[in-house]
Formats: structure tokens, sequence, C-alpha cells
């Protein structure tokens, strides 16, 4: 069994109320992860604490037998997490999920690879467990166990990542929208956004803007007060929504999420903001319902015009393909599982193979000594390496014996079975 445990909340599980509560700030991981590790039974411990997930990863003492004592092992931390937030225990005890051994060290591979996130598929969690791993490492609170278990779960999120379409195509609005952008302006580094309105969605898409590397960005709002907050953050201009058509000849991008009950941009301010642009193309997005921008607009000839509707039709058909492609990343999953538990019941033999041939040498090392000291007082030859053979094979087979003995009178006819297995003797032990 692989002696590791995860326990952790996420969007699934608790409301956001609940997720903020538990969250880790960055600059106290390292802190919490000494906490962890000196206040539980935890060996090696990493903290992974997102906006959609906190997740404790511990590993244990092999001997701790972690399987037996699962329920204590998830009181435990439940009451090491809570005591740690000054939260109720009974709110975590209510939405949190626990994995052990393997399903733990697949729930890292399936959290690594995007299957176990808000938007499937997305890519930033990845990023966000490199480090994870990394804080660990700096808190010297990850060694081995834990060290091969986060490399196995990079690994497969790589595979997946290079052998599906997991992550290929836009399942949000936002991301659509500025996808779309990319299409038709490939280097937005030279280019300026519009951006109308200053609601989630609209922050969405500046932070997905900023991530391409948009040259600059514009924020227009009915009152300047929210816009501000955002244009701060993103370095951006700010102007109110009657201040648009001396706005609009600056822009390339324009794209629309507001409240309004009408329309904000006509057919007439987006002619001429044309004519001051000489007709260089706009790409207008309109995610508003109701709609923000005049239908006519759609009908010049240099404005690209899409609405909410048809970013749907790309995002329903992106959500199909990233279904089959997260079928396919459980396939690749399950595989690379498969090959990793084989390889961990490899190494972890190594070092069972090691202790039991030192045991067997140093007992031949104490029957030679004894040997060589009876042929140096005189003894025959012959009786020496008799008495060598016949204390050799008492002493290595005497403990063995022993335990077989008692696992017969104890019931553990099991064990007979596996030594049998194990010696490959062909005498039949009779249960009795």
């Amino acid at each position: 069994m692989i002696p590791l445990f995860i326990l952790g909340i996420n969007h699934d599980s608790a409301s956001i109320d609940v997720r903020e509560r538990v969250a880790f700030a960055p600059e106290a991981v390292g802190q919490a992860l000494q906490q962890l590790v000196q206040d539980t039974m935890a060996e090696e411990a990493a903290i992974l604490s997102t906006c959609n997930r906190t997740e404790l990863y511990i590993a244990v003492d092999e001997a701790a037998n972690i399987e037996s004592n699962q329920g204590t092992v998830i009181q435990t931390l439940l009451l090491w997490l809570a005591d740690y937030h000054q939260l109720s225990v009974d709110t975590l005890q209510a939405c949190h999920y626990s994995y052990l051994s393997e399903k733990a060290l697949r729930h890292m591979m399936v959290v690594a690879s995007g299957l176990d996130s808000l938007v499937l598929g997305e890519p930033q969690i990845l990023g966000q467990m490199k480090s994870c791993y990394a804080v660990a490492q700096n808190s010297n609170t990850l060694s081995s166990e834990l060290h091969h278990a986060f490399q196995k779960a990079f690994g497969v999120a790589k595979n997946v990542r290079t052998n599906t379409a997991i992550g290929e195509n836009p399942v949000s609005v936002a991301y659509a929208a500025v996808n779309l952008a990319q299409q038709i302006f490939s280097d937005l580094t030279q280019d300026t956004a519009l951006l109308i309105g200053a609601g989630e969605t609209i922050e969405l898409v500046a932070r997905h803007l900023q991530q391409q590397g948009i040259g600059q960005m514009i924020f227009a709002n009915r009152t300047l007060e929210r816009a501000q907050k955002m244009a701060d953050e993103f370095s951006a201009k700010v102007v109110l929504l009657t201040d648009i058509p001396e706005q609009l000849m600056l822009a390339d991008i324009v794209i629309s999420s507001t409240a309004s009950q009408l329309p904000i941009l006509g057919k007439g301010a987006v002619e001429s903001a044309l004519k001051q642009r000489r007709h260089k193309p706009i790409f207008m997005v309109d995610i508003a319902v109701p709609r923000d921008i005049e239908v006519e607009v759609g009908d010049l000839a240099d404005v690209y015009l899409y609405t909410v509707d048809d970013l749907r039709e790309v995002i329903d058909e992106n959500k199909q393909s990233r279904e089959t492609a997260a079928s396919e990343a459980q396939k690749i999953i399950d595989d690379f599982l498969a090959i990793c538990i084989q390889d961990y019941r490899a190494r972890h033999s190594v070092s069972a193979i090691k202790s039991y041939r030192q045991h067997a040498e140093s007992i031949r090392d104490q029957v030679l000594a004894k040997a060589l000291s009876d042929l140096q007082n005189g003894l025959s030859p012959d009786a020496v390496v008799a008495q060598m053979a016949n204390s050799l094979t008492n002493k290595l087979l005497h403990i063995p014996t022993a335990q077989l003995k008692q696992a017969s009178t104890e019931g553990h006819y099991e064990l007979l079975s596996l030594t049998k297995r194990l010696f490959a003797v062909d005498s039949v032990v009779e249960k009795k």
C-alpha cells in the first residue's frame, strides 16, 4: 500500500464561503506545513490552496497502518484544519473528501491534468500544483514519498496535455471572446481593447487579454468607481459610457457586457469611428443580454460582430470536445497509474530484500567465523564443514519456522500459502 493520504474540499463539495475560509495565504503556507507535520501523524506534507480547492497531501510511516486507522487520520486532519483557520470542525465534516493510497495518487493525477477543475481542462492548476510542490520542498516537509507522487502526477499531466485535446479549445464566454480576437489579430501586443462594463465577465476578459499581451485596455462604465478599480489592476484607462464615441476610433477590439436594457453602441457611432480609422477593421463581441450593440452594426463591411449565441455555439462544441478528451485522459491516467503501482511495489521490495540479505549475510559471517576457529583448533575439516552447514541451515530457518508455527496457531493460513509460494516448496500445508 502506498502510504499517501489526501484530505480536501473543492468547488463541488463546498460553497465559496467555506472555501475562502480554509484558503491559505501564499506567504503562510510554509509555516502551516511545519505545523501540520508537527501536530499530526504526517511524515511529509504539502498544501494545495487555490480559489476552488484546498487539499492537504501527507505521507506517513508505513508502520502507522493508515488503512486500519483511516477514520482517526481523517479526524486528526479535520481538527488541525479547523483549528488553524478557527472554524468549527462540523463545518468541514460536512464538505470534505479524502483519498488513500492508490486512490490518492490517482486523485493527484486527475487534479494535475485539469480533470477535476471547475472549467474542465483548465491549464492553471498544473502550475499551482508545481508551486505547491516547490513550497513543500523549500519548507523541508517533502521527502521521497510525496516527491515520487508529485513527479508521477506532473508526468501524467504532461502526457494528457500532449496526447489529448483537453486544453485546446475555450469553454468560457470570456476566453472564447479573446480566442476569437486572436484569430483575427494574430499579435495582440499592438492592439487596443475597449471593454464596456465592469462586471465579472469583463474582468475575466481583461485577465485573458492581459495574459495574451494586449497592447492597451480602456474600460468604459456607467460609473467610474468600479471601472477604476479594474483599470488600476490592469494599468488601463477608464472612461464613462458617454465617452465611448470618442474612444471608439482607438479600439481594435470591443467587448461589451453590461446590464443595460437598451443598446449602448449604435451603427452611426461605429461608422464614424471606421472613417477615422480609415476602415481599419474592428472586432466586436456583444456578450450582453439584452444586446449592447445594435444588430445593424454587423452589416458594416469592416466590423466582425459576434453575439453571445455565436460564442455559445463555439463553447458547446468545445465542451463536447473536452469531454471526449477527458475520457481519453482518464484512460491515460489509469494506464499510467497501473505502471506507477508496479514501480512502487518494486521500489519498496528493495528495502525488504536488502534487509533480508543483510540478516542472512550476518548469520553467514557468524557461522563462517566459528568454522574457521574450529579448523585452527585442529578439528576435522569434514566435521567442521558438516557442522557449518547444519548450523547455517538452523539459524536461517529458526525465525521463519517460529513465525509459521505462530501463524498456524493463530489461524493465519494465508501466510502459510504465501510462504509456500515465496519459497516455491511443493509440500501442501493442510488447513486444520
